[in-house]
Order: C-alpha cells, then sequence, then structure tokens
C-alpha cells in the first residue's frame, strides 16, 4: 500500500476509465489523479493530458512532470474491433504494457494495473467454472495479446520485482459510457435500446452464456486489488473475478420482467464464434481466498439500477 498516491489513468475517457476516476477520487480523496487519453476530457476536477500511449518518450515525460507512482493502464482495443485492426490491437495492447513495465522496472513508478480479459480463454477452456490456471489458447488478436500481457506482468514481477496487479474482467456492463467494441457489448447496448422502446437485434446467438459483471463491481474490484499488501497475493498474472453467467434470452427476459412490450431478434455474427470460445462461468476462488473478492450486484440488481440510470439520462436515439 502506498502512502501517497500519485496516480495515472491511461485510457481515462473509456468505458472503464470514466468510472474508475471517480471512484479513486472517492476511495483515496487525498490522492493526486491525472487522467491520460487521446479523446478530449469529458468532465471531472483532475488534471488531464492527451495522451497517445504508444509513444514511450510522451508517457515518460507526463511520468516525471507530475512524479507518477501508480498506473493504471486501461488503453487497448477490444475484442471484436481488434479482430477488424489485428496490427494495430497487438501495436496498442502489448507496447503500452511493455512502456509502463518498463519504467516500473527502472523505478519511475512503484505499482502498475493492467487489467487481463475472460478472451485469454478458448475453445479448449472447460466452459463450466474454468479454473485460475486452466487450458488458455484465445482464437483473438485480443485474446493473445491479453494473454502474453499477463505472462510478460509475471515475468517483470519476477524477474525485477515490479508491483504489477491485474484481473481478468468478464463481460462489463455500465450506465456512463457507450459500447466500447467488445464482444460482450451487446448486453450495453441492450438497455439503451429498452430505455428508448426500441427493438433489439443481438449479435450473438440467444443461448450464447457468458460470465459477466456491473460496472460498479468491477471498479471496486479493480481498487481493492491495489490495496491488497503485496505477500497475500500469490499470482502476479490476473485474477478471475466473477459474478453472475446469462445468456442474451436470459437478459432480455430479466428487462421484459421491467418492460413487457421490450422485443429481441437474433442475428448472430462473426462475435458469436469469438462469444462459443469463452467459458460460460470463471471460478474465481483464488481472488476470494487471497484478497477477498466479492460481488455485491446480482443479475436483477443489475437490470433495475441499469435501467433507472439510463432512464434519468434521458438517452437519445443518436447515441445509439
Amino acid at each position: 500500500m502506498l502512502n501517497e498516491r500519485r496516480i495515472l489513468v491511461i485510457g481515462s475517457e473509456g468505458q472503464i476509465g470514466t468510472e474508475l476516476m471517480w471512484a479513486i477520487g472517492n476511495r483515496w480523496p487525498d490522492c493526486f489523479l491525472v487522467g491520460a487519453d487521446l479523446k478530449q476530457k469529458q468532465s471531472g476536477a483532475w488534471v488531464f493530458v492527451q495522451l497517445d500511449a504508444m509513444r514511450a518518450g510522451e508517457l515518460l515525460e507526463v511520468v516525471s512532470e507530475y512524479r507518477i507512482n501508480t498506473v493504471f493502464l486501461l488503453a487497448a482495443l477490444l475484442s471484436a474491433t481488434g479482430e477488424q485492426a489485428p496490427d494495430l490491437a497487438w501495436e496498442l495492447n502489448m507496447q503500452s504494457l511493455f512502456h509502463v513495465l518498463k519504467m516500473a522496472r527502472d523505478g519511475y513508478i512503484r505499482q502498475v494495473f493492467w487489467p487481463s480479459s475472460i478472451a485469454v480463454f478458448g475453445p479448449t477452456t472447460p466452459r463450466d467454472n474454468a479454473a485460475q490456471s486452466t487450458v488458455c489458447e484465445p482464437r483473438t488478436v485480443y485474446g493473445i495479446s491479453k494473454y502474453a500481457g499477463e505472462l510478460w506482468c509475471q515475468w517483470y514481477h519476477q524477474k525485477f520485482g515490479v508491483d504489477v496487479r491485474s484481473v481478468r474482467y468478464p463481460g462489463l456492463i455500465g450506465y456512463n459510457a457507450l459500447p466500447g467494441g467488445g464482444t460482450t457489448d451487446y448486453a450495453v447496448d441492450i438497455f439503451h435500446k429498452a430505455v428508448r422502446g426500441e427493438s433489439f437485434t443481438c449479435f450473438l446467438a440467444p443461448d450464447a452464456r457468458l460470465p459477466m459483471m456491473f460496472m460498479p463491481d468491477a471498479v471496486r474490484a479493480t481498487l481493492e486489488i491495489m490495496d491488497v499488501p503485496a505477500e497475500r497475493l500469490s499470482t502476479r498474472m490476473a485474477y478471475n473475478i466473477g459474478a453472475f453467467s446469462f445468456s442474451p434470452q436470459e437478459l432480455a427476459a430479466a428487462i421484459q420482467r421491467h418492460k413487457p412490450d421490450f422485443q429481441i431478434s437474433y442475428a448472430p455474427d462473426y462475435r458469436q464464434k469469438i462469444a462459443e470460445s469463452w467459458p460460460a462461468v470463471v471460478d474465481d476462488s483464488l481472488a476470494r481466498a487471497d484478497w477477498g473478492w466479492q460481488p455485491e450486484y446480482e443479475l436483477e440488481d443489475m437490470v433495475r439500477v441499469m435501467l433507472w440510470e439510463l432512464e434519468k439520462k434521458q438517452v437519445s436515439p443518436s447515441e445509439g
């Protein structure tokens, strides 16, 4: 645990970053917080810099200028988007990680958070209750980069003592950002359509069951693992974290309990093959044992809050 946190969040304007920035300020109100992204800043009372995470020199300048000691590296090209631009996905996902790990190795940074994903799994991974250590043969560039990144994080920790920490995010659902190009992002878009009174066409099959998590739980897991004493962490690869699993038809049914007129249809595309390569449930017992991980939201809780929050926002059709 750091006495004085001077934090840089790379990817602060993304789906996770927009939520994480506010949560950091609430959890560590005395920290010095800097957000960085290629996009323009949306809101917030923190310092913001426009930054390309693939430019090591620019990144080092920011770290040095603001005396950063903690980095959350969220910049990435996600699963579905990455399959359309594989070279860029590999370069962004890996080069940004190398830059941060090397700065930590060289003493510029004391602590690193880097997120992994259920995309590290593949069709040879057991579908039910995928273990912390199991067969990982990812079939997407995103998954390949995440699994390679996990191994590099472990290597930098073992070789140089870099304090890098990670979790494998399941599909994430939140109301403060629009979908970001992931295979599980149908579970965000569907709420926007339901709130507008529109029907929804899902790009996955009705029975494509996947691990999911409400964004507040994901953000809390991200911050909790950074506070855990180092000696309690038994892996420096990424921890499985779980909450609930559902299929598109199960999610639609949960929404219809609140909005009976909501209609869904199915037109599976290339993302269905990606979904089929991932497990339906993950075993997060190691995270629970090592640092007390426990989700707070179940499916019905998440659906109720999502509909309530999006209705308050009065989402316009142009945003979908």
